[in-house]
C-alpha cells in the first residue's frame, strides 16, 4: 500500500508543485483547494498518511482545520506549510499536535524529511488505536463480576481479600481469575494491567 499524502492549499500551482514532488517519491497525493472539501471527504484514512495544509486559506484557515481533524477524532499527523507564519502561530500548531510548521518557499529534501516523520507518526497512531480497540472489545466480553475480580486483582489485591470484599468463596475468586486471564490472554498479572489501561476509554 502507497503511503498517502493530503494537500490542503488554496494555491494551485503549489498544489501541483507538492504532488509532482510527492508522487516522484512513490507516494499517492490527494489534493484539496479548501479545508471545507477536505472535511467532506475525510471520512476513511489509511494507516500510513499525512496532510501537508496552507495557514492561510478562505473560510476556515489551516489551524481552524487543525483543531476540527483533532475534534473529530481523525488520526492524521499535519505539516503545515505557510508563506504567511510567524512564531506565535507555529508554537500554536506545535502545541496542538502538529508534526512540522515550514515556511514557503521550502527546499524538497525538507519537506521530504517532514514528510516520512509524520508518516512514521501515522503509523504509530494507528498501531496504538487498534491495540487499544483490541483491549477495549476483549474487556467489553467480560462478565460483570469478572470486571470486578480483574479490577481488584489489577490493584494488588489477593484472591483471600478480593473473596472477602465481593462476598464471595476464595475457590469462586480463583474461577473468576482464571477466566478473566483466558478471556484477555494475558500471561501475567503485568499484562493484564496493561490490556486494562489500553481498554480504558478517556474520559
Amino acid at each position: 500500500m502507497h503511503d498517502t499524502v493530503f494537500v490542503v492549499d488554496d494555491d494551485p500551482a503549489i498544489r501541483d508543485s507538492l504532488s509532482l514532488l510527492l508522487e516522484q517519491e512513490d507516494m499517492t497525493v490527494v489534493s484539496y483547494e479548501s479545508a471545507a472539501e477536505f472535511l467532506k471527504n475525510i471520512d476513511a484514512l489509511v494507516p500510513r498518511c499525512c496532510a501537508i495544509i496552507d495557514i492561510r486559506m478562505p473560510d476556515i484557515d489551516g489551524l481552524q482545520l487543525q483543531a476540527e481533524i483533532i475534534n473529530r477524532g481523525i488520526l492524521l499527523p499535519v505539516i503545515f506549510l505557510t508563506g504567511h507564519g510567524d512564531i506565535p502561530m507555529s508554537v500554536r500548531a506545535i502545541k496542538s499536535g502538529a508534526v512540522d510548521f515550514l515556511t514557503k518557499p521550502v527546499s524538497g529534501h525538507t519537506l521530504l524529511e517532514s514528510v516520512h516523520v509524520a508518516l512514521l507518526e501515522s503509523e504509530r497512531l494507528f498501531s496504538q488505536a487498534e491495540a487499544n480497540h483490541s483491549a477495549r472489545s476483549v474487556l467489553e466480553s467480560l462478565t460483570d463480576r469478572e470486571r470486578e475480580v480483574m479490577s481488584l486483582a489489577i490493584e494488588g489485591r489477593s484472591n483471600k481479600e478480593i473473596a472477602r470484599q465481593l462476598g464471595i468463596s476464595h475457590r469462586t475468586v480463583e474461577i473468576h481469575r482464571a477466566r478473566v486471564m483466558h478471556k484477555t490472554g494475558a500471561d501475567s498479572l503485568v499484562e493484564l494491567v496493561r490490556i486494562a489501561e489500553l481498554g480504558t476509554i478517556p474520559s
